[in-house]
């Protein structure tokens, strides 16, 4: 009984109309796949770029098998003895690994094409006759001169750990009948390692009994590299997702262990005949989904003052947070013991510089004196307070400041602003109305234009809550933080 599927053996061919068809439609899909492959930005450091190239590749050999195997059909069986292929052969039957051979172009001469890559053999049990295709000896590395491999000689060139693996293949097909589909390594004459699918089935006689045994052998090495690449990439993905996960939860609850635990509107400053009244919020980055430095703070401190507090540090994630954290300390530490805005500036500054995490850092302090209805601030390369009286607001004049963390021995300035009772202040970080350049100060006049809906406010958290109905919504590649302090009677 003849194997239908041994390569020497002529079959029924299929319409050539129908197989050109699908030829043209793989030649077109691959010749797309090489494209987005082609324009695609690489980031080695990027595990999902990696995994999706790795997918292309994989994506790519299999068009080039679907190409083999088609072009095979159209070609019919070779002649026997047949190893070199004309150019026009390898266009139409093989489309190479080479992007050019979608678009057409002849590609270089090379060995192991993909239709080497599919050879067939049969093994008469009868008269021990063994008939390899020209194809098997190339994937083999053997001459035919040197002759096909029997089936005992066969597991000389199987890679030690694979022996049994075609030992048992040959045994279950020999003796139990059982079709062969497996895989195996082998050791090329040229020393190459090689990974090799069979499947065959046994040939009866008219009795019954098993004849002979036919297999088709293809050469998978490619193929099973790019599955390999793509398992890696995966896996070192789903790693990289896994860390970003962690760090977000541990940055998340560092940052709620860090930042006030007050919720709504708190009161400060009761001695004097202007207390006030304080809420803040923060709105984290859409972009990176990551948390970042910002932080606000307002504490009230012993001679009776009230310290405010924003700021922002480069980064994002837990060396951000666990330095903003340090910074926050530090800063909560020297205005309880009385050190005044611009000093404090400039010791979170050398703080900065001395860091074992270098960064760099926007900062203002401020600290308000009930008494006089005084607010002293300095600033670290920050933007400046908002003030709005009777409905109207306007950007309070910077003092001298740096970025923190930006050079040694900085000197930061201090000024002065008298409040009044119904003044509110709005301190915020530059995450809530970063422009898209330097000069684009459209965020700042979109908080200048809710002076009427801020004076109608019921109390600061009501103030918040117009400001985040305003820029809540935005995808902002950065975090923000913004703080409304009320000055009451």
């Amino acid at each position: 009984m003849p194997s239908p599927l041994f390569a020497d053996r002529p079959a029924q061919q299929p319409e050539p109309g129908a197989v050109d068809a699908l030829i043209s439609q793989t030649r077109r899909l691959r010749g797309e796949l090489v494209a987005v492959r082609r324009e695609a930005v690489v980031n080695d450091d990027d595990p999902q770029q990696r995994w999706q190239r790795a997918l292309c590749d994989l994506a790519v050999h299999q068009l080039d098998d679907l190409g083999a195997h088609l072009g095979q059909l159209r070609a019919g069986v070779p002649e026997e003895g047949t190893a070199e292929e004309a150019p026009e052969a390898v266009l139409d039957t093989a489309l190479a690994t080479e992007p050019g051979t979608a678009y057409g172009e002849i590609p270089p001469a090379r060995t192991g094409s993909l239709l080497s890559r599919v050879g067939s053999a049969e093994w008469n049990l009868l008269t021990d006759e063994v008939s390899w295709s020209e194809e098997l000896f190339q994937i083999f590395g053997r001459t035919r001169e040197s002759g096909p491999l029997s089936l005992d000689e066969m597991p000389t060139m199987v890679f030690a750990e694979d022996q049994p693996v075609l030992q048992g293949l040959v045994t279950d097909c020999l003796i139990d009948g059982k079709p062969i589909d497996g895989e195996f390594r082998i050791v090329r004459t040229d020393g190459r390692v090689r990974t090799v699918h069979m499947t065959g089935e046994p040939v009866l006689d008219a009795d019954g009994c098993t004849a002979s045994m036919w297999a088709v052998l293809r050469d998978v090495s490619e193929l099973r590299r790019s599955e390999r690449a793509v398992r890696e990439s995966r896996d070192s993905l789903e790693r990289s997702r896994h860390i970003e996960q962690t760090e977000r939860r541990v940055a998340v609850e560092l940052q709620e262990a860090v930042l006030p635990p007050w919720r709504g509107s708190l009161r400060f400053a009761h001695d004097g005949p202007a207390p006030l009244d304080v809420a803040a919020h923060y709105l984290p980055a859409a972009s990176t989904g990551l948390i970042g430095g910002d932080w606000y703070d307002a504490l009230a401190l012993p001679d009776g003052d009230a310290l405010l507090t924003v700021g922002d540090l480069t980064g994002h994630g837990v060396a951000a947070t666990s330095s903003m954290a340090m910074l926050l300390g530090a800063l909560r530490g020297m205005a309880v013991a009385g050190i005044r805005p611009a000093a404090l500036m400039g010791h979170l500054n050398q703080l900065l510089e001395t860091s074992v995490q270098p960064a760099l850092g926007s900062a203002m302090c401020c600290r308000y004196d009930p008494v006089g209805q005084k607010l002293t601030w300095a600033q670290a390369g920050h933007p400046a307070p908002l003030l709005f009286r009777d409905g109207t607001g306007h950007v309070l004049r910077r003092p001298e400041g740096v970025l923190l963390g930006a050079t040694t021995g900085a000197v930061y300035g201090e000024a002065e602003t008298r409040l009044i009772p119904g003044d509110l202040l709005v301190l915020h970080t530059d995450g809530l109305t970063r422009g898209s350049g330097p000069d684009d100060d459209t965020g700042t006049r979109r908080l200048l234009s809710l002076g009427r809906r801020l004076a109608g406010a019921r109390d600061a958290q009501d103030g918040v809550r117009a400001v985040v109905e305003e820029f809540g919504e935005e995808r902002r590649e950065d975090d923000a933080c913004v703080m409304i302090v009320r000055v009451g009677n």
